[in-house]
């Protein structure tokens, strides 16, 4: 299929696909802007020459951020304002990921757990960074939620941007110590802690929604079990120190908009099975980059997974 893009796959076999599944409202929403983007469905204006020589007609675009067509400005935005706000010194970039076993319950309370989630990380690089023994300041931090993996998967996980120094008590500038910016042992330790902590509150609370395979003791045999330090792995990566934060933005900045699967990523769909490429980072190395692959999924799977990032 010539020109294969997310909207052709969309216009095809969203109407089926929504005829036979229950799509929550903000999904029907976005797969309704993806549809219509930039088609007369939307108007749209005319440009034209004053002299009436030429004119055209542009369809308006839908501006929805999970639209990979219409991205890019809007990205472009988003950048510019973010680069106005970096601090003339070194970065580094601390992704965090939320373990998977949590999946089955950030399914049925994303905005709980996206709010738990980054007010873990937060309170966990600030009060590390404000203890003497690592820095005794306070950083500046620029924080992006990415729910999405290579193969379109769900896997929660948030990059930060942070400064290396900070602001201390008295209002002077602290630069950290030896380009070290904290050890990523206890980092893992104190966000596992800290976010453990969060859902357990928000237990109490009842401010979660337990899914029907995780009944309240498993939930918190659950809970157990990811605070052992042995028993589950929880991924903490402090990168090397850039003598700028611009290029980590602009890595942030290709995921804000534009849903998790640009068009030139598609290689071909026949109505039934949709193909695209994916890198493995699973078997990159530091010899060699991490080796480019395809995958095809049924239209119906392909379909949950693109829906299931739509913030």
């Amino acid at each position: 299929m010539g020109g294969l893009t997310l909207q052709t796959i969309f216009q095809h076999s969203y109407p089926a696909y929504a005829h036979t599944h229950a799509v929550p409202a903000h999904q029907r929403k976005a797969a309704q802007a993806i549809m219509q983007c930039r088609t007369a469905a939307l108007g749209g204006h005319i440009q034209a020459c004053p002299d009436g020589h030429f004119q055209r007609i542009w369809y308006n675009s839908c501006r929805h951020r999970a639209c990979p067509q219409c991205a890019f400005i809007q990205v472009e935005r988003w950048l510019e304002k973010q680069r106005a706000q970096l601090l003339a010194c070194d970065h580094y970039h601390v992704i965090f990921t939320m373990p998977h076993d949590l999946n089955v319950l950030w399914r049925h309370n994303t905005p709980r757990l996206t709010l738990l989630l980054f007010q873990s990380i937060r309170d966990t690089l600030v009060s590390l960074l404000a203890d003497p023994k690592y820095l005794g300041a306070q950083p500046g931090i620029l924080a992006a939620l990415h729910t999405w993996g290579q193969t379109l998967i769900l896997h929660p996980h948030v990059h930060c941007l942070v400064t290396g120094g900070g602001r201390t008590p008295a209002g002077q500038w602290r630069a950290v110590r030896h380009g070290f910016l904290l050890p990523v042992r206890v980092v893992m330790a104190v966000f596992r802690g800290k976010l453990l902590a969060a859902l357990r509150r928000a237990w109490e609370r009842q401010e979660l929604e337990l899914p029907e395979e995780l009944r309240p003791q498993a939930f918190l045999n659950l809970l157990r079990r990811l605070g052992h330090p042995q028993k589950t792995r929880w991924h903490v990566h402090i990168q090397e120190r850039y003598a700028h934060g611009s290029g980590v933005a602009t890595y942030l900045a290709r995921y804000m908009r534009g849903g998790p699967l640009k068009n030139a990523r598609l290689v071909r769909s026949d109505g039934d099975t949709v193909t695209f490429r994916y890198v493995d980072n699973h078997v990159s190395s530091a010899s060699s980059a991490a080796p480019q692959r395809q995958m095809s999924l049924p239209m119906e799977v392909f379909l949950q997974r693109v829906l299931q990032h739509v913030p």
